[in-house]
């Protein structure tokens, strides 16, 4: 993915969060012509759907993205030409990319004329398309299919085209397998009926079939839901304490004056007060629009986005950015046109004239909101699969309680009076968010370790610098260290006293991860951590937990039929907190831990596993209509092991198998608590046992 690309994404991550539903606007059908003289052309015909088009391939820098058609043949061709467009054509200059585009609707075809470079030997053409497409609202994300026919070519000038017992006189010879139609210049259209592509038998098992298990023990199916209340409420306390920065604090007695003291009716003035207050709420869940509008993106983009090493490590750098801002070395903040707009937009007065003077308020408190919103947002979208809802529930929170204390402040005035005068301590506000941000930076920083394996980032040293951060805070709540806004001469509260024994303490519940123990320690940290067999106590030799998964479901089936065990497998990824959690929390467990290590055999199908299959091993899988996604790494393997037989994306996610390969209990999803995990495991394992 291009640059350009990548800095989309993270935009999006930082102003805007259900799992996007998958759209395939586009039906592909692939055909290859005999033309004469040993020539043949391959076609790519696209179905669009109604409102939906696609980009030529001819399109001007820096605008959409082209399509692009491949042929390529391991037995060798020689390509004709260029790739031909035959379609309905629409030539407009786009404002939004400020130049003409090309792009097409209803149906298109792609024509790539061809020879083959042995004419005695079948060969195996494959096509290669990539594309976006695109209606009058949203763009999906492109998309790249492939297509493969067999061609076996007959010698003579005049020959016959044979499929599965059809002949048909005057054309050169062709033969395809997995293909929809057959097409020759002199021949009319014939369909082939052949079996599907026989590399997705690999991944597809027809006997795991876990919407009928062998006995329905244990717990109910779980729908793997997000606790929307809880990013509402987290969102809720992030508002509060954007509230206390210098940015926004001193315009709340202001803003409240404005509205009860300069209306000559205040019960107008209150009125108006509360309408600002509900056009803050409005405008910071507006903020999450762009990731609805963007739900037609293939559902498994924000897990995509969650375990990009780059994405991460620029999240990390972005932190650290955020971080240097609220120590106060300089200010993140928009264009100054934008609040100056806005500002004088507020001048139309009535309901228009006070959303805009919410928006002014929005747009001029961004160097102390944003990356307060930016740590919201940033937990959202690499902590779930249910984004845009998340993020909508975090961003109502946090504009609620803008909204709630300016209303609250505009019907009861008097508490003004109470409110605590500007000051410096509203820097100190800053500058512990400042070493907050810090913290949450590593979590990034570990992530793109875990998914990268290169492992560099041990738990104990990540509890090192955290240990580092947290003796930075406490030094500077007790003045031994100061930042450029702080006031040199300014006394210690009592209330930063308190915070830095917090701090201490907080230290010293670190301290105790850097030692060696029978069970994971810090456990109230699981998830944030690098997982407990990335340490440098650990050896490699010792597992996880002192158990050694595999990483193969068809080597752990084996395993399982020689020692006649159930198979639990494991859906985890190196990026996944809640596998982490259930690792730390419940797999060590004393009651739990023996049944892992004796009772069954365990396979741990990490899915975001970027590291390249070997090149034997990498194929393309037939997703219907003569379509095929490439599988390239280990996790795109056991990702879509997943998805085509369990219906599922989620992780973790546990699956107990009998060692003939089929679903015994309903599988089940999530962080849940031990007693239903126990649940799970006793109900498969105790059904198993008397059945073998």
């Amino acid at each position: 993915m291009k640059f350009k690309n990548w800095f989309i994404l993270i935009v999006l991550f930082l102003f805007q969060g259900i799992t996007a539903q998958i759209k395939d606007p586009v039906k592909f059908k692939y055909n290859i012509n005999s033309l004469p003289n040993n020539e043949y052309e391959a076609v790519l015909t696209a179905t669009i759907d109604k409102n939906w088009h696609i980009y030529s391939q001819d399109l001007p820098p820096d605008s959409g993205i082209p399509t692009e058609m491949k042929l390529t043949s391991k037995e060798g061709i020689s390509l004709l030409g260029k790739v031909i467009e035959q379609g309905k054509k629409h030539d407009e200059f786009s404002e939004a990319f400020g130049a003409q585009i090309v792009y097409y609707s209803d149906k298109v075809l792609f024509k790539q004329k061809f020879k083959l470079k042995n004419n005695a030997k079948p060969a195996n053409i494959t096509a290669e398309i990539t594309y976006q497409t695109c209606d009058d609202r949203v763009c999906l994300a492109p998309n790249t299919l492939e297509f493969e026919q067999k061609v076996t070519p007959t010698a003579g000038a005049e020959t016959q085209v044979s499929t599965t017992g059809v002949t048909e006189p005057n054309g050169t010879a062709l033969l395809t397998e997995n293909a929809d139609t057959l097409t020759s210049t002199d021949v009319p259209e014939t369909t082939i009926q052949t079996p599907v592509v026989a590399k997705q038998e690999g991944l597809k098992v027809a006997s795991l079939d876990f919407a009928n298990p062998q006995t329905d023990c244990g717990i109910a199916a779980q729908e793997n839901s997000e606790n929307f209340w809880t990013y509402l409420l987290l969102g809720f306390f992030g508002g509060l304490i954007a509230l206390l920065t210098p940015c926004v604090f001193p315009m709340i007695p202001l803003t409240v004056s404005f509205f009860t003291k300069g209306n000559k009716d205040k019960a107008k003035g209150k009125r108006d007060a509360f309408i600002y207050g509900f056009f803050i709420l409005l405008i910071f869940v507006l903020l999450s629009v762009p990731f609805h509008i963007i739900d037609g993106i293939a559902g498994n983009i924000f897990n995509q986005i969650s375990t990009s090493v780059w994405l991460n490590v620029a999240f990390f750098i972005i932190f650290l950015f955020f971080a240097g801002s609220f120590f106060g070395y300089y200010d993140i903040t928009l264009p100054s046109s934008i609040a100056n707009k806005s500002s004088k937009a507020e001048d139309a007065g009535g309901i228009i004239g006070i959303f805009f003077m919410a928006l002014t308020l929005v747009i001029v408190s961004f160097s102390c909101t944003g990356p307060i919103l930016g740590s919201l947002l940033g937990s959202a979208v690499t902590g779930s699969s249910n984004v845009p809802m998340l993020l909508t529930f975090a961003l109502a929170g946090f504009g609620f309680s803008w909204a709630i204390v300016f209303g609250l402040l505009a019907l009861f005035p008097q508490a003004l009076q109470s409110l605590p005068k500007s000051g410096g301590w509203m820097n100190t506000v800053k500058v512990v968010l400042g070493f907050i941000e810090l913290g949450l930076a590593l979590k990034f920083l570990s992530k793109a370790d875990l998914v990268s394996k290169t492992f560099f980032l041990k738990r104990e040293l990540f509890i090192a610098i955290w240990i580092l951060i947290a003796i930075g805070l406490v030094l500077y709540l007790f003045g031994k260290i100061r930042f450029p806004h702080d006031d040199k001469n300014a006394k210690i509260s009592t209330t930063r006293k308190i915070i830095g024994f917090l701090g201490i303490a907080f230290i010293i519940y670190l301290i105790q991860g850097l030692f060696p123990a029978e069970r994971p320690r810090l456990q109230h940290l699981s998830g944030i951590l690098p997982p407990i067999n990335v340490s440098y106590l650990h050896d490699e030799k010792d597992g996880i937990l002192g158990m050694h998964p595999s990483h193969d479901y068809f080597e752990a089936l084996e395993i399982a039929k020689k020692e006649n065990k159930p198979l639990l497998i494991d859906f985890t990824g190196y990026g996944c907190e809640n596998c982490r959690k259930m690792e730390e929390f419940v797999w060590s467990e004393p009651d739990i831990l023996p049944i892992l290590q004796n009772e069954v055999i365990l396979a741990s199908l990490y899915i975001d596993d970027k590291e390249p299959l070997p090149e034997s091993e990498q194929t393309s899988i037939d997703m219907g209509n003569g379509q095929k996604k490439k599988i390239k790494t280990i996790g795109d393997k056991w990702s879509l092991f997943q998805q085509i037989n369990f219906n599922n994306n989620s992780q973790p996610h546990y699956v107990l198998v009998s060692p003939d390969g089929k679903v015994i209990n309903t599988p089940i999803s999530g962080y849940m608590p031990k007693e239903d995990f126990k649940a799970f495991l006793e109900c498969g394992i105790g059904f198993f046992k008397k059945g073998k």
